[in-house]
């Protein structure tokens, strides 16, 4: 263990207890396919295991209590904003909304509660969510802030056919299984792309690489720099998600809200160890092996991946900017105006807008990006300000 890892809280005896189950698990799985599975098989095993994963168990995830807060938890208004580039849409399509991995709910509730007040709610607000304990938090939630409106809201095991209105996922890209790869060290006289991949060792799990058979994965490191010992991610899992909602969304727009770059930055040669990291009582975690199941295994979105992927689904780009524009956009400082200025919930709500719109937080390295089917209106709010569509 690490000095690092020595000062971190320790898990209660039963959160030990299911990551020491997980990792059982996934050695069998390892075992059953030959010793070695991709590390995105991995980070599918850490995260989804059914009842003993990060997402599917039930150790409380988001939050001051959990390992990272979201942008939902820091201020109603970043909901009350998204509404505003929700009710545009719905007023053109008049369908209705889903929101893929919802959450704490809060973001269902902040979106609920603004199209209320806007005259602006549609039939339903559907919530696509696989975790049975999320989605007992999200009802609590709702039942909180939102108890007359629960009744619209009606929770999905699967994506819809033929859906209209508005597609939203918050930080739900960066959760997704990535594939890991090495640009082989020259020294060993492999100048070419290895994957990355998980095996046993008598010290737990190791890293080991081997040659990409898959040709889909080894044409998408034709970007990457031919650097020795280069390592990045990349993101086949999250195009063939951008593919399903293009199939699923029959008119509408799709906005997905996330932290990442555009290939240029993503795959910058100074960048050589990639962006994957754990987030464990709020302290990254270096470690992928670090507790399973317990952590959180996440990495930055390619978004010019995500472009490609959307353009090559016959989905049209409406948007790519940054958080900050979008939130100004949006109406953020206006919903902030009706607040009393010498109340604390004013003085609260001036700290969470400069921690979600100032460059040194949230601002710049989260990225709002739009795909839309149909739409003939507008440009929505939030979409208007500064469009950085030419850096995809």
């Amino acid at each position: 263990m690490n000095p690092q890892q020595a000062q971190l809280p320790a898990p209660s005896a039963e959160a030990l207890i299911a990551s020491q189950t997980l990792c059982q698990h996934i050695a069998e799985q390892i075992d059953a396919a030959d010793g070695w599975i991709s590390f995105a098989d991995f980070m599918r095993h850490a995260m989804y295991t059914p009842g003993l994963g990060y997402y599917s168990g039930g150790a409380t995830k988001f939050g001051g209590a959990g390992d990272f807060i979201t942008a939902p938890e820091i201020s109603p208004l970043f909901g009350g904003s998204v509404a505003a580039t929700v009710a545009h849409i719905l007023a053109e399509t008049g369908g209705g909304v889903l929101e893929i991995g919802a959450g704490t709910g809060q973001l269902a509730a902040q979106i609920l509660a603004e199209l209320e007040r806007r005259n602006a709610l549609p039939e339903h607000y559907a919530i696509l969510e696989l975790s049975g304990q999320l989605r007992e938090r999200q009802r609590q939630t709702l039942h909180t802030l939102v108890p007359h409106l629960v009744a619209k809201v009606q929770w999905l095991d699967a994506l819809p056919t033929d859906f209209v209105g508005v597609i939203l996922g918050n930080e739900v890209l960066d959760a997704m299984p990535c594939e890991l790869v090495q640009f082989a060290d020259e020294e060993s006289g492999n100048s070419e792309w290895q994957q990355r991949g998980v095996t046993v060792s008598q010290d737990g799990f190791a890293m080991q690489n081997r040659p990409i058979s898959d040709a889909k994965l080894l044409a998408a490191c034709t970007p990457l720099p031919q650097i020795p010992l280069y390592t990045s991610e990349i993101h086949l899992e999250a195009q063939g998600f951008i593919a399903a909602l293009a199939a699923s969304l029959q008119r509408g727009l799709i906005l997905l809200i996330d932290y990442g770059f555009p290939l240029r930055e993503y795959y910058h040669p100074e960048r050589s160890m990639g962006t994957l990291i754990g987030h464990y009582r709020h302290h990254t975690i270096h470690d992928p092996f670090f507790y399973p199941g317990l952590t959180d295994l996440t990495c930055h979105v390619d978004f010019t991946a995500m472009y490609t992927a959307a353009e090559q689904n016959q989905l049209s780009l409406e948007g790519y900017t940054s958080q900050a524009s979008f939130l100004l956009d949006a109406g953020i400082l206006n919903l902030a105006e009706q607040l009393p200025t010498e109340s604390i919930d004013y003085m609260k709500t001036a700290a969470a807008i400069q921690k979600l719109t100032t460059h040194a937080e949230m601002g710049e390295i989260f990225k709002v990006i739009a795909f839309s089917k149909g739409l003939t209106g507008d440009t929505a709010p939030g979409l208007r300000g500064r469009d950085r569509s030419g850096e995809l």
